[in-house]
């Protein structure tokens, strides 16, 4: 069942069932997934695929590939007026079934079909790729590019020690990989698999295998494909792509804590039995694989391709959690050679352990969740998703303490997954206050106030409230502006959003237009992204009577 191409297939699809739900039903993300979703809609609208751009303000940031993937998935499955962000994500699911996919062709090689799907199951229902895989941003794309490149690099390194024949492909989906993944985020692919390189060839002190890279044809693939665009973009921008790109973001990340993201080492290692949840229930087994066969290649790989690239987010000042992200697949293959063996009972009683008490914080949060954020009528939603969470690390550890490992390994993603998609797809939608941006979105279509039905006059104004989010349902000419400003939208007959904060300076800055607003609806909630709590207030332009105190004829939607 798992040789050939149905290992990394299935656990291609066990990363598909862990996505797909939340893909579907979570609205869109603040901040990073709807700054990317919006810019890449810019880029179907203006059809300007070179320059990406945030409504007037250029995005040097990070590359293209990203845009250029969810251009290609919106222009096939919707379209940018649409607005529909489940368009816009579907290069991610893809990308987190390649990583899977990729995880288990690699380990194959060195620890049999078996082991291989077990690796890719592993990796496709962790906690962190899964979640990524519902978010239209770059890094399960970058997870799924960098995994392929280092499994085709491990076919080559196996088959140089006796494995199984790499045959043409590995080197050429080597290339395709590195070449794709800096497109994607720049130089974190070719990061990894350089300091992967330069730990094996330091480990074994010989580097002939390396010959079967095709360094000249790879040069010229990773031209061809990343090329175009650097030339494309260097010209457009006379070179200020690339001077805010390394100046503005990426040297401010090495310098220090970029944007409040600090940590000291310690944070990823610290955070990975949740972010890797359930792969937890194996963690110890790992370890004690990576320390106890270090000489076998496929472990040496892992341990090459896991260990440095890891030291150098630990040590980089700023730190996100889904920086370590192209390395669980070598931690996957660990735990899949673990597999291979019999476990010691320290190892199988810690993976229990931690597998169990994390197993149970998840459960809790699910729980806590309906707490702060909802009320007993989403407990149908929170129940079950706990229940799975909670039963992924408790029942996966009892069968590991039983002296089951394969099974555990296959029970614990399997729950974990049906966790991760009841919370995501079951609970997360229902929990009201968090989604301001989709409420408001909701009460204008209701009240055709929404530009993209072309009844009333557009744009809309924004005050005191500029979360991505909102542009994105609004649609490109949203002003992110002041009461003033929204007052003059009135005036103009235009509709506008007030939190409610700004509401004394509307009012003054009303009369003086001598307009009169209806309050459409009053919208109460919380700004996730700053953890402040808001009430927005739709308006429209009522004729008639100079600016008078608005009355509050809406509902809470």
């Amino acid at each position: 069942m798992s040789r050939g191409w149905r290992g990394p297939a299935l656990a291609a699809f066990v990363a598909f069932l862990a996505g797909l739900p939340g893909l579907v039903a979570v609205p869109p993300l603040d901040r990073d997934e709807s700054r990317f979703a919006q810019a890449t809609a810019q880029m179907l609208e203006s059809r300007d695929f070179t320059v990406i751009r945030y409504q007037e303000e250029p995005r040097f940031k990070k590359p293209v590939g990203i845009h250029w993937l969810q251009a290609a998935s919106v222009s096939l499955f919707s379209n940018p007026e649409d607005r529909q962000i489940w368009a816009y994500r579907i290069p991610s699911l893809l990308g987190a079934m390649l990583a899977a996919a990729a995880c288990a062709w690699g380990a194959a090689a060195f620890f049999g079909p078996s082991a291989g799907l077990l690796a890719g199951a592993m990796l496709g229902a962790t906690f962190m790729l899964s979640t990524e895989a519902l978010i239209a941003k770059t890094d399960a794309v970058l997870c799924g590019t960098t995994t392929l490149a280092l499994a085709a690099l491990a076919r080559l390194y196996a088959e140089a020690r006796g494995g199984p024949p790499s045959g043409r492909r590995a080197w050429l989906l080597f290339w395709i990989g590195i070449s794709v993944g800096t497109l994607d985020k720049g130089p974190v692919a070719p990061m990894v698999a350089a300091l992967a390189i330069a730990a094996l060839c330091a480990m074994d002190r010989k580097a002939a295998w390396l010959g079967r890279l095709n360094w000249v044809w790879g040069a010229i693939i990773v031209v061809a494909i990343c090329g175009p665009w650097a030339w494309a973009v260097t010209v457009a921008t006379d070179g200020g792509f690339w001077s805010k790109a390394l100046g503005g973001d990426l040297a401010p990340k090495l310098a220090g804590g970029q944007e409040t993201h600090g940590a000291p080492p310690g944070y990823h290692a610290l955070l990975s039995p949740i972010l890797m949840f359930p792969m937890t229930l194996m963690l110890p087994a790992a370890a004690v694989t990576a320390w106890k066969r270090w000489r076998e290649p496929g472990v040496r790989f892992a341990i090459c391709w896991l260990v440095p690239t890891w030291l150098v987010f630990e040590a980089l000042p700023t730190k996100l959690v889904h920086y370590t992200l192209p390395t669980y697949g070598a931690v996957a293959w660990l735990a899949a050679a673990a597999l291979t063996a019999p476990i010691g009972k320290g190892a199988r009683w810690t993976g229990a352990a931690m597998a169990g008490l994390f197993g149970v914080l998840l459960a809790g949060g699910a729980l806590y969740l309906v707490k702060a954020y909802g009320d007993a009528s989403d407990l149908p939603a929170a129940i079950p998703a706990a229940l799975f969470l909670g039963g992924a690390g408790l029942v996966g550890g009892y069968m590991l303490v039983r002296q089951a490992p394969p099974r555990a390994a296959m029970t614990a993603p399997a729950l974990g997954v049906a966790g991760h998609a009841t919370l995501t797809a079951g609970l997360a939608p229902r929990l009201r206050p968090l989604w301001l941006s989709a409420r408001v979105e909701t009460v204008m279509a209701k009240a055709e106030l929404l530009p993209e039905q072309g009844i009333a006059d557009a744009p809309v104004t924004v005050a005191g409230y500029a979360e991505p989010s909102l542009v994105f349902a609004l649609g490109t000419p949203t002003e992110l502006a002041g009461p003033e400003d929204a007052a003059q939208a009135i005036s103009e007959h235009r509709p506008a959003v007030v939190e409610q904060r700004e509401e004394a300076n509307f009012e003054k800055a009303l009369a003086g237009y001598r307009a009169r607003a209806h309050l459409v609806a009053a919208i109460k909630g919380l700004d996730y992204s700053d953890g402040k709590k808001m009430t927005l207030r739709v308006y429209e332009a009522a004729p008639g009577s100079p600016q008078t105190d608005a009355q509050e004829t809406g509902g809470q939607p």
